[in-house]
């Protein structure tokens, strides 16, 4: 027979319960936003995967410097003694730990290098395709989209990866007789009785290493983050342009068409989609020269890059003609376009509040109160 202590064993440090259980939300939420959400949760997921990304780094000071069974060293555990501890499992002959057992230190490290390379994909994802975070200064449009296959495809086995975790941890329970999870609650375990250990002065050293670490972390990429992201021009709508323009409609964006688009447009302005847009000869070069010298092609953004990519031949001047307007916006009902909250197809500015700009940010999506 098992030897047993009427008292639990304390096991699980209260740094390694916190981890595990603001872990397991902050997976919850990213998983939710990240899966089923619209692009306008954006933030959400964002700060459930920033997160992620302090947990993973405290854990990292943590497996070094923490209590006993929280150190790496207490559950670095061989190839061959994995497989052979395996082994034992499926003959029903294994072995007790009161830490991680050989296959549950496996899954620990899969699971925070899983996490790491999905925290990783994503800023880079983030960086290309949003032009948001540390990253965007550094990060052509070109890699944010293939690197967001790979940050799918992590996540998926993320998610079979804590299926299989939740698995294990029903059937040790059982072949324990030992409630695990409330172990992660509680911090005790059933076993022989142990020495009492206090808080040691390494490990008050790891969580000042902790909360330093984080506000220099934080302080970098907050820096990063506020660098111009590549390929996102900074220069503001010329003001003739803006007020031309907008005196009638949207002021687009040069970054929404490529210069031909606009060199054609400019060329027929008395034929501008039905109306007479004619402009003074001189502004209208000096502003045909400003749209082609800011239009899509100078950009690096999803929108200037999928609109100039599925422009209609049939119909360039005409954004809402492009395949990648049509795509995104294929699942909005047209009464919403005809509310008076919009007016049009084309009035970006009606739920973009940052149309002006071009950058079009998810979060910057605001659908007026009566139609949603």
């Amino acid at each position: 027979m098992r030897q047993r202590a009427e008292a639990g064993v304390p096991v699980w440090d209260l740094g390694v319960r916190l981890f595990h259980w603001l872990l397991v939300l902050s997976v919850t939420v990213a998983a939710v936003t990240g899966f089923f959400a619209q692009r306008s949760a954006l933030d959400v997921h964002l700060i459930a995967g920033t997160a992620i990304a302090g947990l993973i780094g405290y854990r990292v000071v943590w497996g070094l410097l923490g209590g006993r069974y929280a150190r790496f060293a207490s559950f670095v555990f061989s190839p061959r003694a994995t497989l052979a501890y395996a082994r034992s499992v499926l003959a029903g002959r294994s072995g007790r730990y009161l830490g991680h057992n050989p296959l549950g230190a496996a899954m620990v490290f899969a699971l925070l290098a899983v996490l790491a390379a999905i925290v990783l994909t994503g800023v880079v994802v983030l960086g290309g395709m949003v032009k948001q975070g540390p990253l965007a200064p550094f990060t052509p449009f070109a890699i944010g989209t293939a690197t967001i296959g790979v940050h799918k495809l992590l996540s998926l086995l993320l998610v079979a990866m804590v299926a299989a975790h939740l698995g294990g941890v029903w059937y040790e329970s059982r072949r324990e007789r030992e409630n695990l999870a409330e172990a992660m609650l509680t911090g005790a375990k059933h076993g022989p009785a142990e020495p009492a250990a206090g808080v040691r002065a390494h490990m008050r050293a790891a969580l000042a290493i902790c909360l330093v670490g984080g506000v220099l972390a934080a302080g970098t990429l907050t820096a990063l983050a506020d660098l111009p992201g590549l390929g996102v021009p900074t220069t503001r709508l010329d003001p003739d342009y803006a007020r031309e323009c907008g005196a009638c409609h949207t002021a687009y964006s040069p970054g929404l068409l490529p210069a031909a688009s606009w060199t054609g447009l400019m060329a027929h302005l008395d034929q501008h989609f039905g109306e007479d847009a004619s402009l003074d000869a001189g502004l209208a070069t000096r502003l045909r020269s400003w749209l082609v010298a800011n239009a899509a092609e100078h950009w690096d953004t999803l929108p200037a890059v999928r609109i100039r990519q599925s422009i209609d031949p049939k119909d360039p001047a005409r954004i809402t003609a492009s395949g990648f307007w049509q795509r995104m916006h294929r699942r909005i009902p047209a009464a919403t376009f005809a509310n008076k909250e919009v007016g049009s197809r084309g009035a970006c500015n009606a739920c973009h509040m940052d149309a002006a700009s071009g950058r079009f940010a998810p979060q910057s999506i605001e659908i007026p109160e009566d139609l949603q």
